[in-house]
């Protein structure tokens, strides 16, 4: 289903019982501000986990007025899900700012390049590679990463081969900021990935055309900070630095509600 923003219409005013015309003063004309529709934020999420965890931050975008989709990645593999995020992308009338975590933020960097009005694109402790590169030999480019020995195969007998992260080590490898009663919970419910998301190449960097928003996770150890840094400066992007864990959307909520927002003001 389409999604249409409609502006505010003022149309007519009963006075006395009587029809009659509403006519605003030019002073008192409303903002741009307040009749421009607000942008829809899409949050895509990355490997080992689900659309839930960007809970608190559609709370406190939804409480500031944006309409927000939050899907569900299919974590198959690199085009096929940028593919299916691009598809879902087009069904949004108007303004867009296309947020990605983790693994997400590669998919959105393939997803938004063919797509109008995507304003900005927002990368949350994210993969942001450039066309021609990688994803697994950009994830090892800085080192800083504990993920890649907390894996654990999980062939699906249908020739695919996902991975999850070792239970054992989901709190310290991903969520380290979270208390370990949630963690406990996200490890045993995370979403595998295919190991052929990390087998491909970026086909194209919609963050080359497209204004660009970093949020650096000081304490990853999934991602490496290092490799975080290199990937917003290379891309100009307007970049903040937070104290947290791999899951900074769910440590720290107020802070990423609070770059999105900053995001859809600037390209308004």
């Amino acid at each position: 289903m389409r999604r249409h923003h409609r502006p505010l219409v003022l149309g007519a005013a009963v006075t006395v019982g009587v029809l009659t015309a509403t006519v605003i003063p030019s002073a008192a004309a409303p903002s741009a501000e307040r009749t421009t529709p607000k942008p829809t934020v899409v949050l895509v999420h990355g490997a080992f986990a689900d659309a839930s965890g960007w809970s608190g931050v559609v709370a406190r975008l939804k409480k500031a007025g944006y309409p927000v989709v939050a899907p569900a990645n299919p974590l198959r593999g690199l085009q096929s899900d940028a593919r299916y995020i691009s598809a879902l992308l087009g069904t949004i009338d108007g303004p867009k700012i296309v947020v990605g975590h983790s693994y997400g933020g590669a998919v959105i960097t393939e997803a938004a390049a063919s797509v109008p009005d995507v304003k900005a694109l927002v990368y949350v402790a994210a993969f942001m590679p450039d066309k021609g590169e990688l994803l697994s030999e950009l994830a090892d480019r800085f080192p800083g990463s504990e993920l890649l020995p907390a894996l654990e195969g999980l062939p699906d007998g249908a020739g695919h081969h996902d991975v999850a992260i070792k239970p054992d080590k989901f709190h310290d490898v991903f969520a380290g900021d979270l208390p370990r009663s949630t963690t406990s919970v996200l490890a045993v419910s995370q979403r595998p990935v295919s190991l052929a998301a990390f087998d491909s190449t970026a086909q194209v960097a919609a963050w080359r055309t497209i204004p660009s928003w970093f949020m650096v996770a000081k304490k990853d150890k999934t991602i490496s900070p290092a490799l975080e840094r290199f990937q917003a400066e290379r891309a100009g992007s307007h970049t903040v630095e937070v104290n947290s864990s791999h899951v900074v959307m769910m440590s720290h909520p107020d802070k990423v509600a609070s770059l999105i927002k900053s995001a859809a003001d600037k390209t308004r």
